[in-house]
C-alpha cells in the first residue's frame, strides 16, 4: 500500500480574514463584518500532527475553512502546499476536511460507505485500501454494521476514514473530540496519531478542551484568542516558550489547558475581562516580535511542485459510485432498504388501491358522471401526493450530503441528480404500471379497453408523480425543512390543480386569461388524458326527465375542460415534457452557486 512522501509542507503566512458573523439573511442585506483571524502562521509537516487550541470564537473554523478554501469573506496571506499557492482545486484533490457534522447514507455498511467513496483507485487497489483503513481506525470489528447503528465514536472515525480513502496529504478535522467520552477522544487521537506516522500525512485539527493523556500525540500547537496567535510551534518547544517569558507549567498540570486557560478572555467580571485581555494582546505581541514574519516560504523544496500521486476521479466514475450507492441503500436489508421500496413501489398503487375501495361501484346515470369526475380530481391530487411524500422521505438526505460534498468537487448536482433520476424514474414507471392496473377498470368501461387507452392512464399516473418529484427537489435545494418544501409544493400544486383540472370548477366559470394560463400547467393534459379516458367511450345510462339532466359525454368534457375532443397524442406528449422537462431544468438549476444565507442553512 502506498506511503506518502515525506516531503509534504503545509504553511499559512500572515493570514487576516473578514467574514460576517451577523447575517442578515438572504433578503436583509449583509450581517455586520468582523476581523477573525489577524496575522496567523502556522507550519505543518508530513506525519506531524497539529492541535490548533482556542475558545469559542477565537477562529479555530475560520482558519480551517481558509486552509480549504471554504471560507466566504475577504482574506489576505498566504496558504502553500510545498511552497506552491494552494488553490481550492489542490485542497480538493490532495488534502482533505471532516467536519463536525457528517451525514451517511442510511441503510449501507461501514465497509460499503467506504467501497463507494468515489476515488481514482478501483478493483483490489480499492478493495484492499479499504480494509487498511478499517484496521487503521479499528473499524475491522463494525465493518458490516449498518451506518444508522453507529455510535457517535464509531461515526465520527467512519467520516475520517471516508477521507483517508482518498489518500490525503494532509488532513483537516474541525474538533473531532467534540461529544466523545475522556476514553474515546484519547482512542481516537491515538489512532490520528498512529495514522499520521504510518502514512505520512501531515493533520491539523481543532480542540477545544483538550485533555492531558492526548498531549504526548500532538506535534504542533497553535493558540488563537479572538483570531491572535499567542503561540505557534512544536508541543516541546511550546513548554520552554512560555517559562522563558514568565509563564511556567505547574506540575501535575495539564500543559494544554492550563495555556488554552491562558490564552482566553475570563469574562466573570469587567476587571477580569480588562486584565486578560490586556494580558493576550501582550501575548500576541510578544510572540509576533519574538517570530517574525518571512515574506519567502519556510519551505522551498520541491521548486514549489506539488507531486500528484492520485488524480481526481471523472465524473462517469463518481456517476457510477452514488447509482451503487442509491442501489445499495434501496435494497438493503432492514428497515431502511423496507421503508425505500415501499415507498418506491408501493405506496402509488396503495393509494390507488384506496380509491377502488370508494369507487367500486360508481354507475353510468348522471350522478356517476360527476362521480368520476371527481374521481380523477383525487387520482390527480393522489398521484402528486405520493410523489411529494416519497421525496421528502428519500430525497433530503441525498441534498443534505451533497451541500456536504459540495466543498470537496466530488461531484456536482447534476451528477447527483443524474443518478438520484437513474434509480428513481425506473421505479416510479414501475409503480405506475401497478397503479395503472388497479384503478383501469374503474375509469374505463370494459367494453373499450385497449393497450393505447391503458398506455393514456400509465403516463397520466407517472408524469404526475415524477411532476410532483421533481418539484420538490427543487424547493429542496433552496428549503432544508422537508415538510416545509411539501407545503410549498403542495400549495402549488393545488392551485394548478383547482384551476386546470376540470375537476373543482369548469373552465366556463375562468376568466379568459386563466384558461389560456392553464395550458403552462401539467395539470390540464393529465386531467384531459384522465377524462377522455373516462368519458370518451363511455355510455351514459340514463332516461331523462323533468328533474333529470342526462349529459352527453362530449358535452360534459366540453364544460369541464373547454374541449368536446381532445387530442391524446398532445396531452401524452404535454405531460412526459412537463415531467421530464423539470427533471432536466433541476439538473441545470443544481449546477448553480447558492448564496451565502443557503450554503449556512445547510452546513449548520
Amino acid at each position: 500500500m502506498k506511503m506518502i512522501g515525506s516531503d509534504y509542507v503545509l504553511e499559512a503566512h500572515n493570514i487576516f480574514h473578514t467574514t460576517e458573523v451577523d447575517g442578515g439573511g438572504c433578503f436583509n442585506g449583509a450581517g455586520n463584518s468582523a476581523l477573525v483571524l489577524k496575522g496567523v502562521n502556522l507550519t505543518v509537516h508530513s506525519g506531524e500532527v497539529m492541535a490548533i487550541l482556542g475558545s469559542k470564537g477565537s477562529g479555530k473554523r475560520a482558519l480551517l475553512d481558509v486552509i480549504s478554501r471554504r471560507a466566504d469573506g475577504a482574506t489576505r496571506g498566504q496558504v502553500l502546499l510545498n511552497g506552491s499557492p494552494l488553490s481550492k482545486a489542490l485542497f480538493q484533490q490532495r488534502c482533505g476536511y471532516v467536519t463536525q457534522s457528517c451525514t451517511f447514507v442510511p441503510g449501507l455498511t461501514v465497509a460499503q460507505t467506504l467501497h463507494y467513496t468515489p476515488t481514482i483507485l478501483s478493483g483490489y487497489l480499492k478493495s484492499s485500501k479499504v480494509r487498511q483503513v478499517l484496521a487503521d481506525l479499528a473499524l475491522s470489528q463494525v465493518a458490516h454494521k449498518r451506518v444508522e447503528y453507529l455510535n457517535i465514536s464509531e461515526a465520527r472515525r467512519l467520516a475520517i476514514g471516508i477521507q483517508l480513502v482518498r489518500d490525503p496529504v494532509m488532513l483537516l478535522l474541525d474538533e473531532p473530540t467534540h461529544g466523545l467520552d475522556p476514553l474515546s477522544a484519547y482512542l481516537l487521537i491515538s489512532i490520528l496519531s498512529n495514522t499520521a506516522k504510518k502514512t505520512g500525512c501531515g493533520i491539523l485539527l481543532s480542540l477545544e478542551k483538550p485533555r492531558s493523556d492526548v498531549f504526548p500525540f500532538l506535534d504542533r500547537a497553535l493558540f488563537l484568542c479572538l483570531g491572535g496567535v499567542v503561540y505557534s510551534g512544536g508541543t516541546r518547544a511550546m513548554l520552554e516558550y512560555f517559562h522563558g517569558i514568565g509563564f511556567p507549567c505547574p506540575q501535575l498540570e495539564n500543559p494544554l489547558m492550563y495555556y488554552l486557560c491562558l490564552s482566553t478572555v475570563d469574562r466573570r467580571s469587567r476587571d477580569r475581562f480588562l486584565e486578560s485581555s490586556q494580558q493576550i494582546e501582550a501575548l500576541v505581541e510578544r510572540f509576533s516580535r519574538e517570530t517574525p514574519i518571512s515574506d519567502a516560504p519556510i519551505n522551498n523544496m520541491g521548486s514549489g511542485k506539488v507531486p500528484l500521486a492520485y488524480g481526481k476521479p471523472g465524473e462517469l466514475k463518481v456517476w457510477v459510485m452514488l447509482y451503487l450507492k442509491l442501489l445499495a441503500s434501496t435494497f438493503s436489508c432492514g428497515l431502511v432498504g423496507m421503508k425505500t421500496l415501499f415507498l418506491r413501489m408501493l405506496l402509488l398503487p396503495l393509494a390507488m388501491s384506496i380509491l377502488w375501495a370508494f369507487y367500486t361501484n360508481v354507475g353510468d346515470d348522471a350522478h356517476g358522471f360527476f362521480t368520476r369526475n371527481g374521481m380523477i380530481l383525487n387520482i390527480l391530487g393522489l398521484s402528486y401526493g405520493c410523489g411529494i411524500l416519497t421525496t421528502i422521505s428519500l430525497f433530503p438526505i441525498w441534498r443534505k450530503k451533497f451541500s456536504q460534498d459540495t466543498p470537496e468537487g466530488l461531484y456536482s448536482g447534476t451528477t447527483l441528480l443524474i443518478a438520484y433520476n437513474s434509480v428513481s424514474i425506473p421505479f416510479s414507471a414501475v409503480s405506475a404500471v401497478i397503479a395503472s392496473c388497479v384503478i383501469y377498470p374503474l375509469l374505463l368501461d370494459v367494453k373499450y379497453n385497449n393497450g393505447t387507452v391503458f398506455g393514456y392512464l400509465l403516463v397520466a399516473l407517472w408524469s404526475s408523480f415524477v411532476l410532483a418529484e421533481q418539484l420538490t427537489i427543487a424547493f429542496l435545494l433552496v428549503v432544508k425543512v422537508p415538510f416545509n418544501a411539501a407545503i410549498a409544493v403542495t400549495y402549488v400544486l393545488v392551485i394548478s390543480i383547482a384551476l386546470a383540472s376540470g375537476t373543482v370548477r369548469s373552465f366556463k366559470g375562468l376568466q379568459p386569461w386563466l384558461q389560456d394560463n392553464t395550458k403552462g400547467t401539467h395539470t390540464r393534459y393529465a386531467s384531459s388524458l384522465l377524462h377522455s379516458i373516462a368519458f370518451q367511450s363511455r355510455k351514459l345510462n340514463c332516461t331523462p326527465t323533468a328533474s333529470v339532466i342526462c349529459p352527453k359525454p362530449a358535452d360534459f368534457m366540453h364544460e369541464r375542460l373547454g374541449l368536446p375532443d381532445p387530442d391524446e397524442t398532445i396531452d401524452v406528449a404535454a405531460s412526459c415534457a412537463f415531467a421530464v422537462g423539470l427533471a432536466a431544468f433541476n439538473m441545470l438549476l443544481y449546477l448553480f452557486p447558492m448564496p451565502r444565507c443557503v450554503r449556512q442553512k445547510f452546513k449548520d
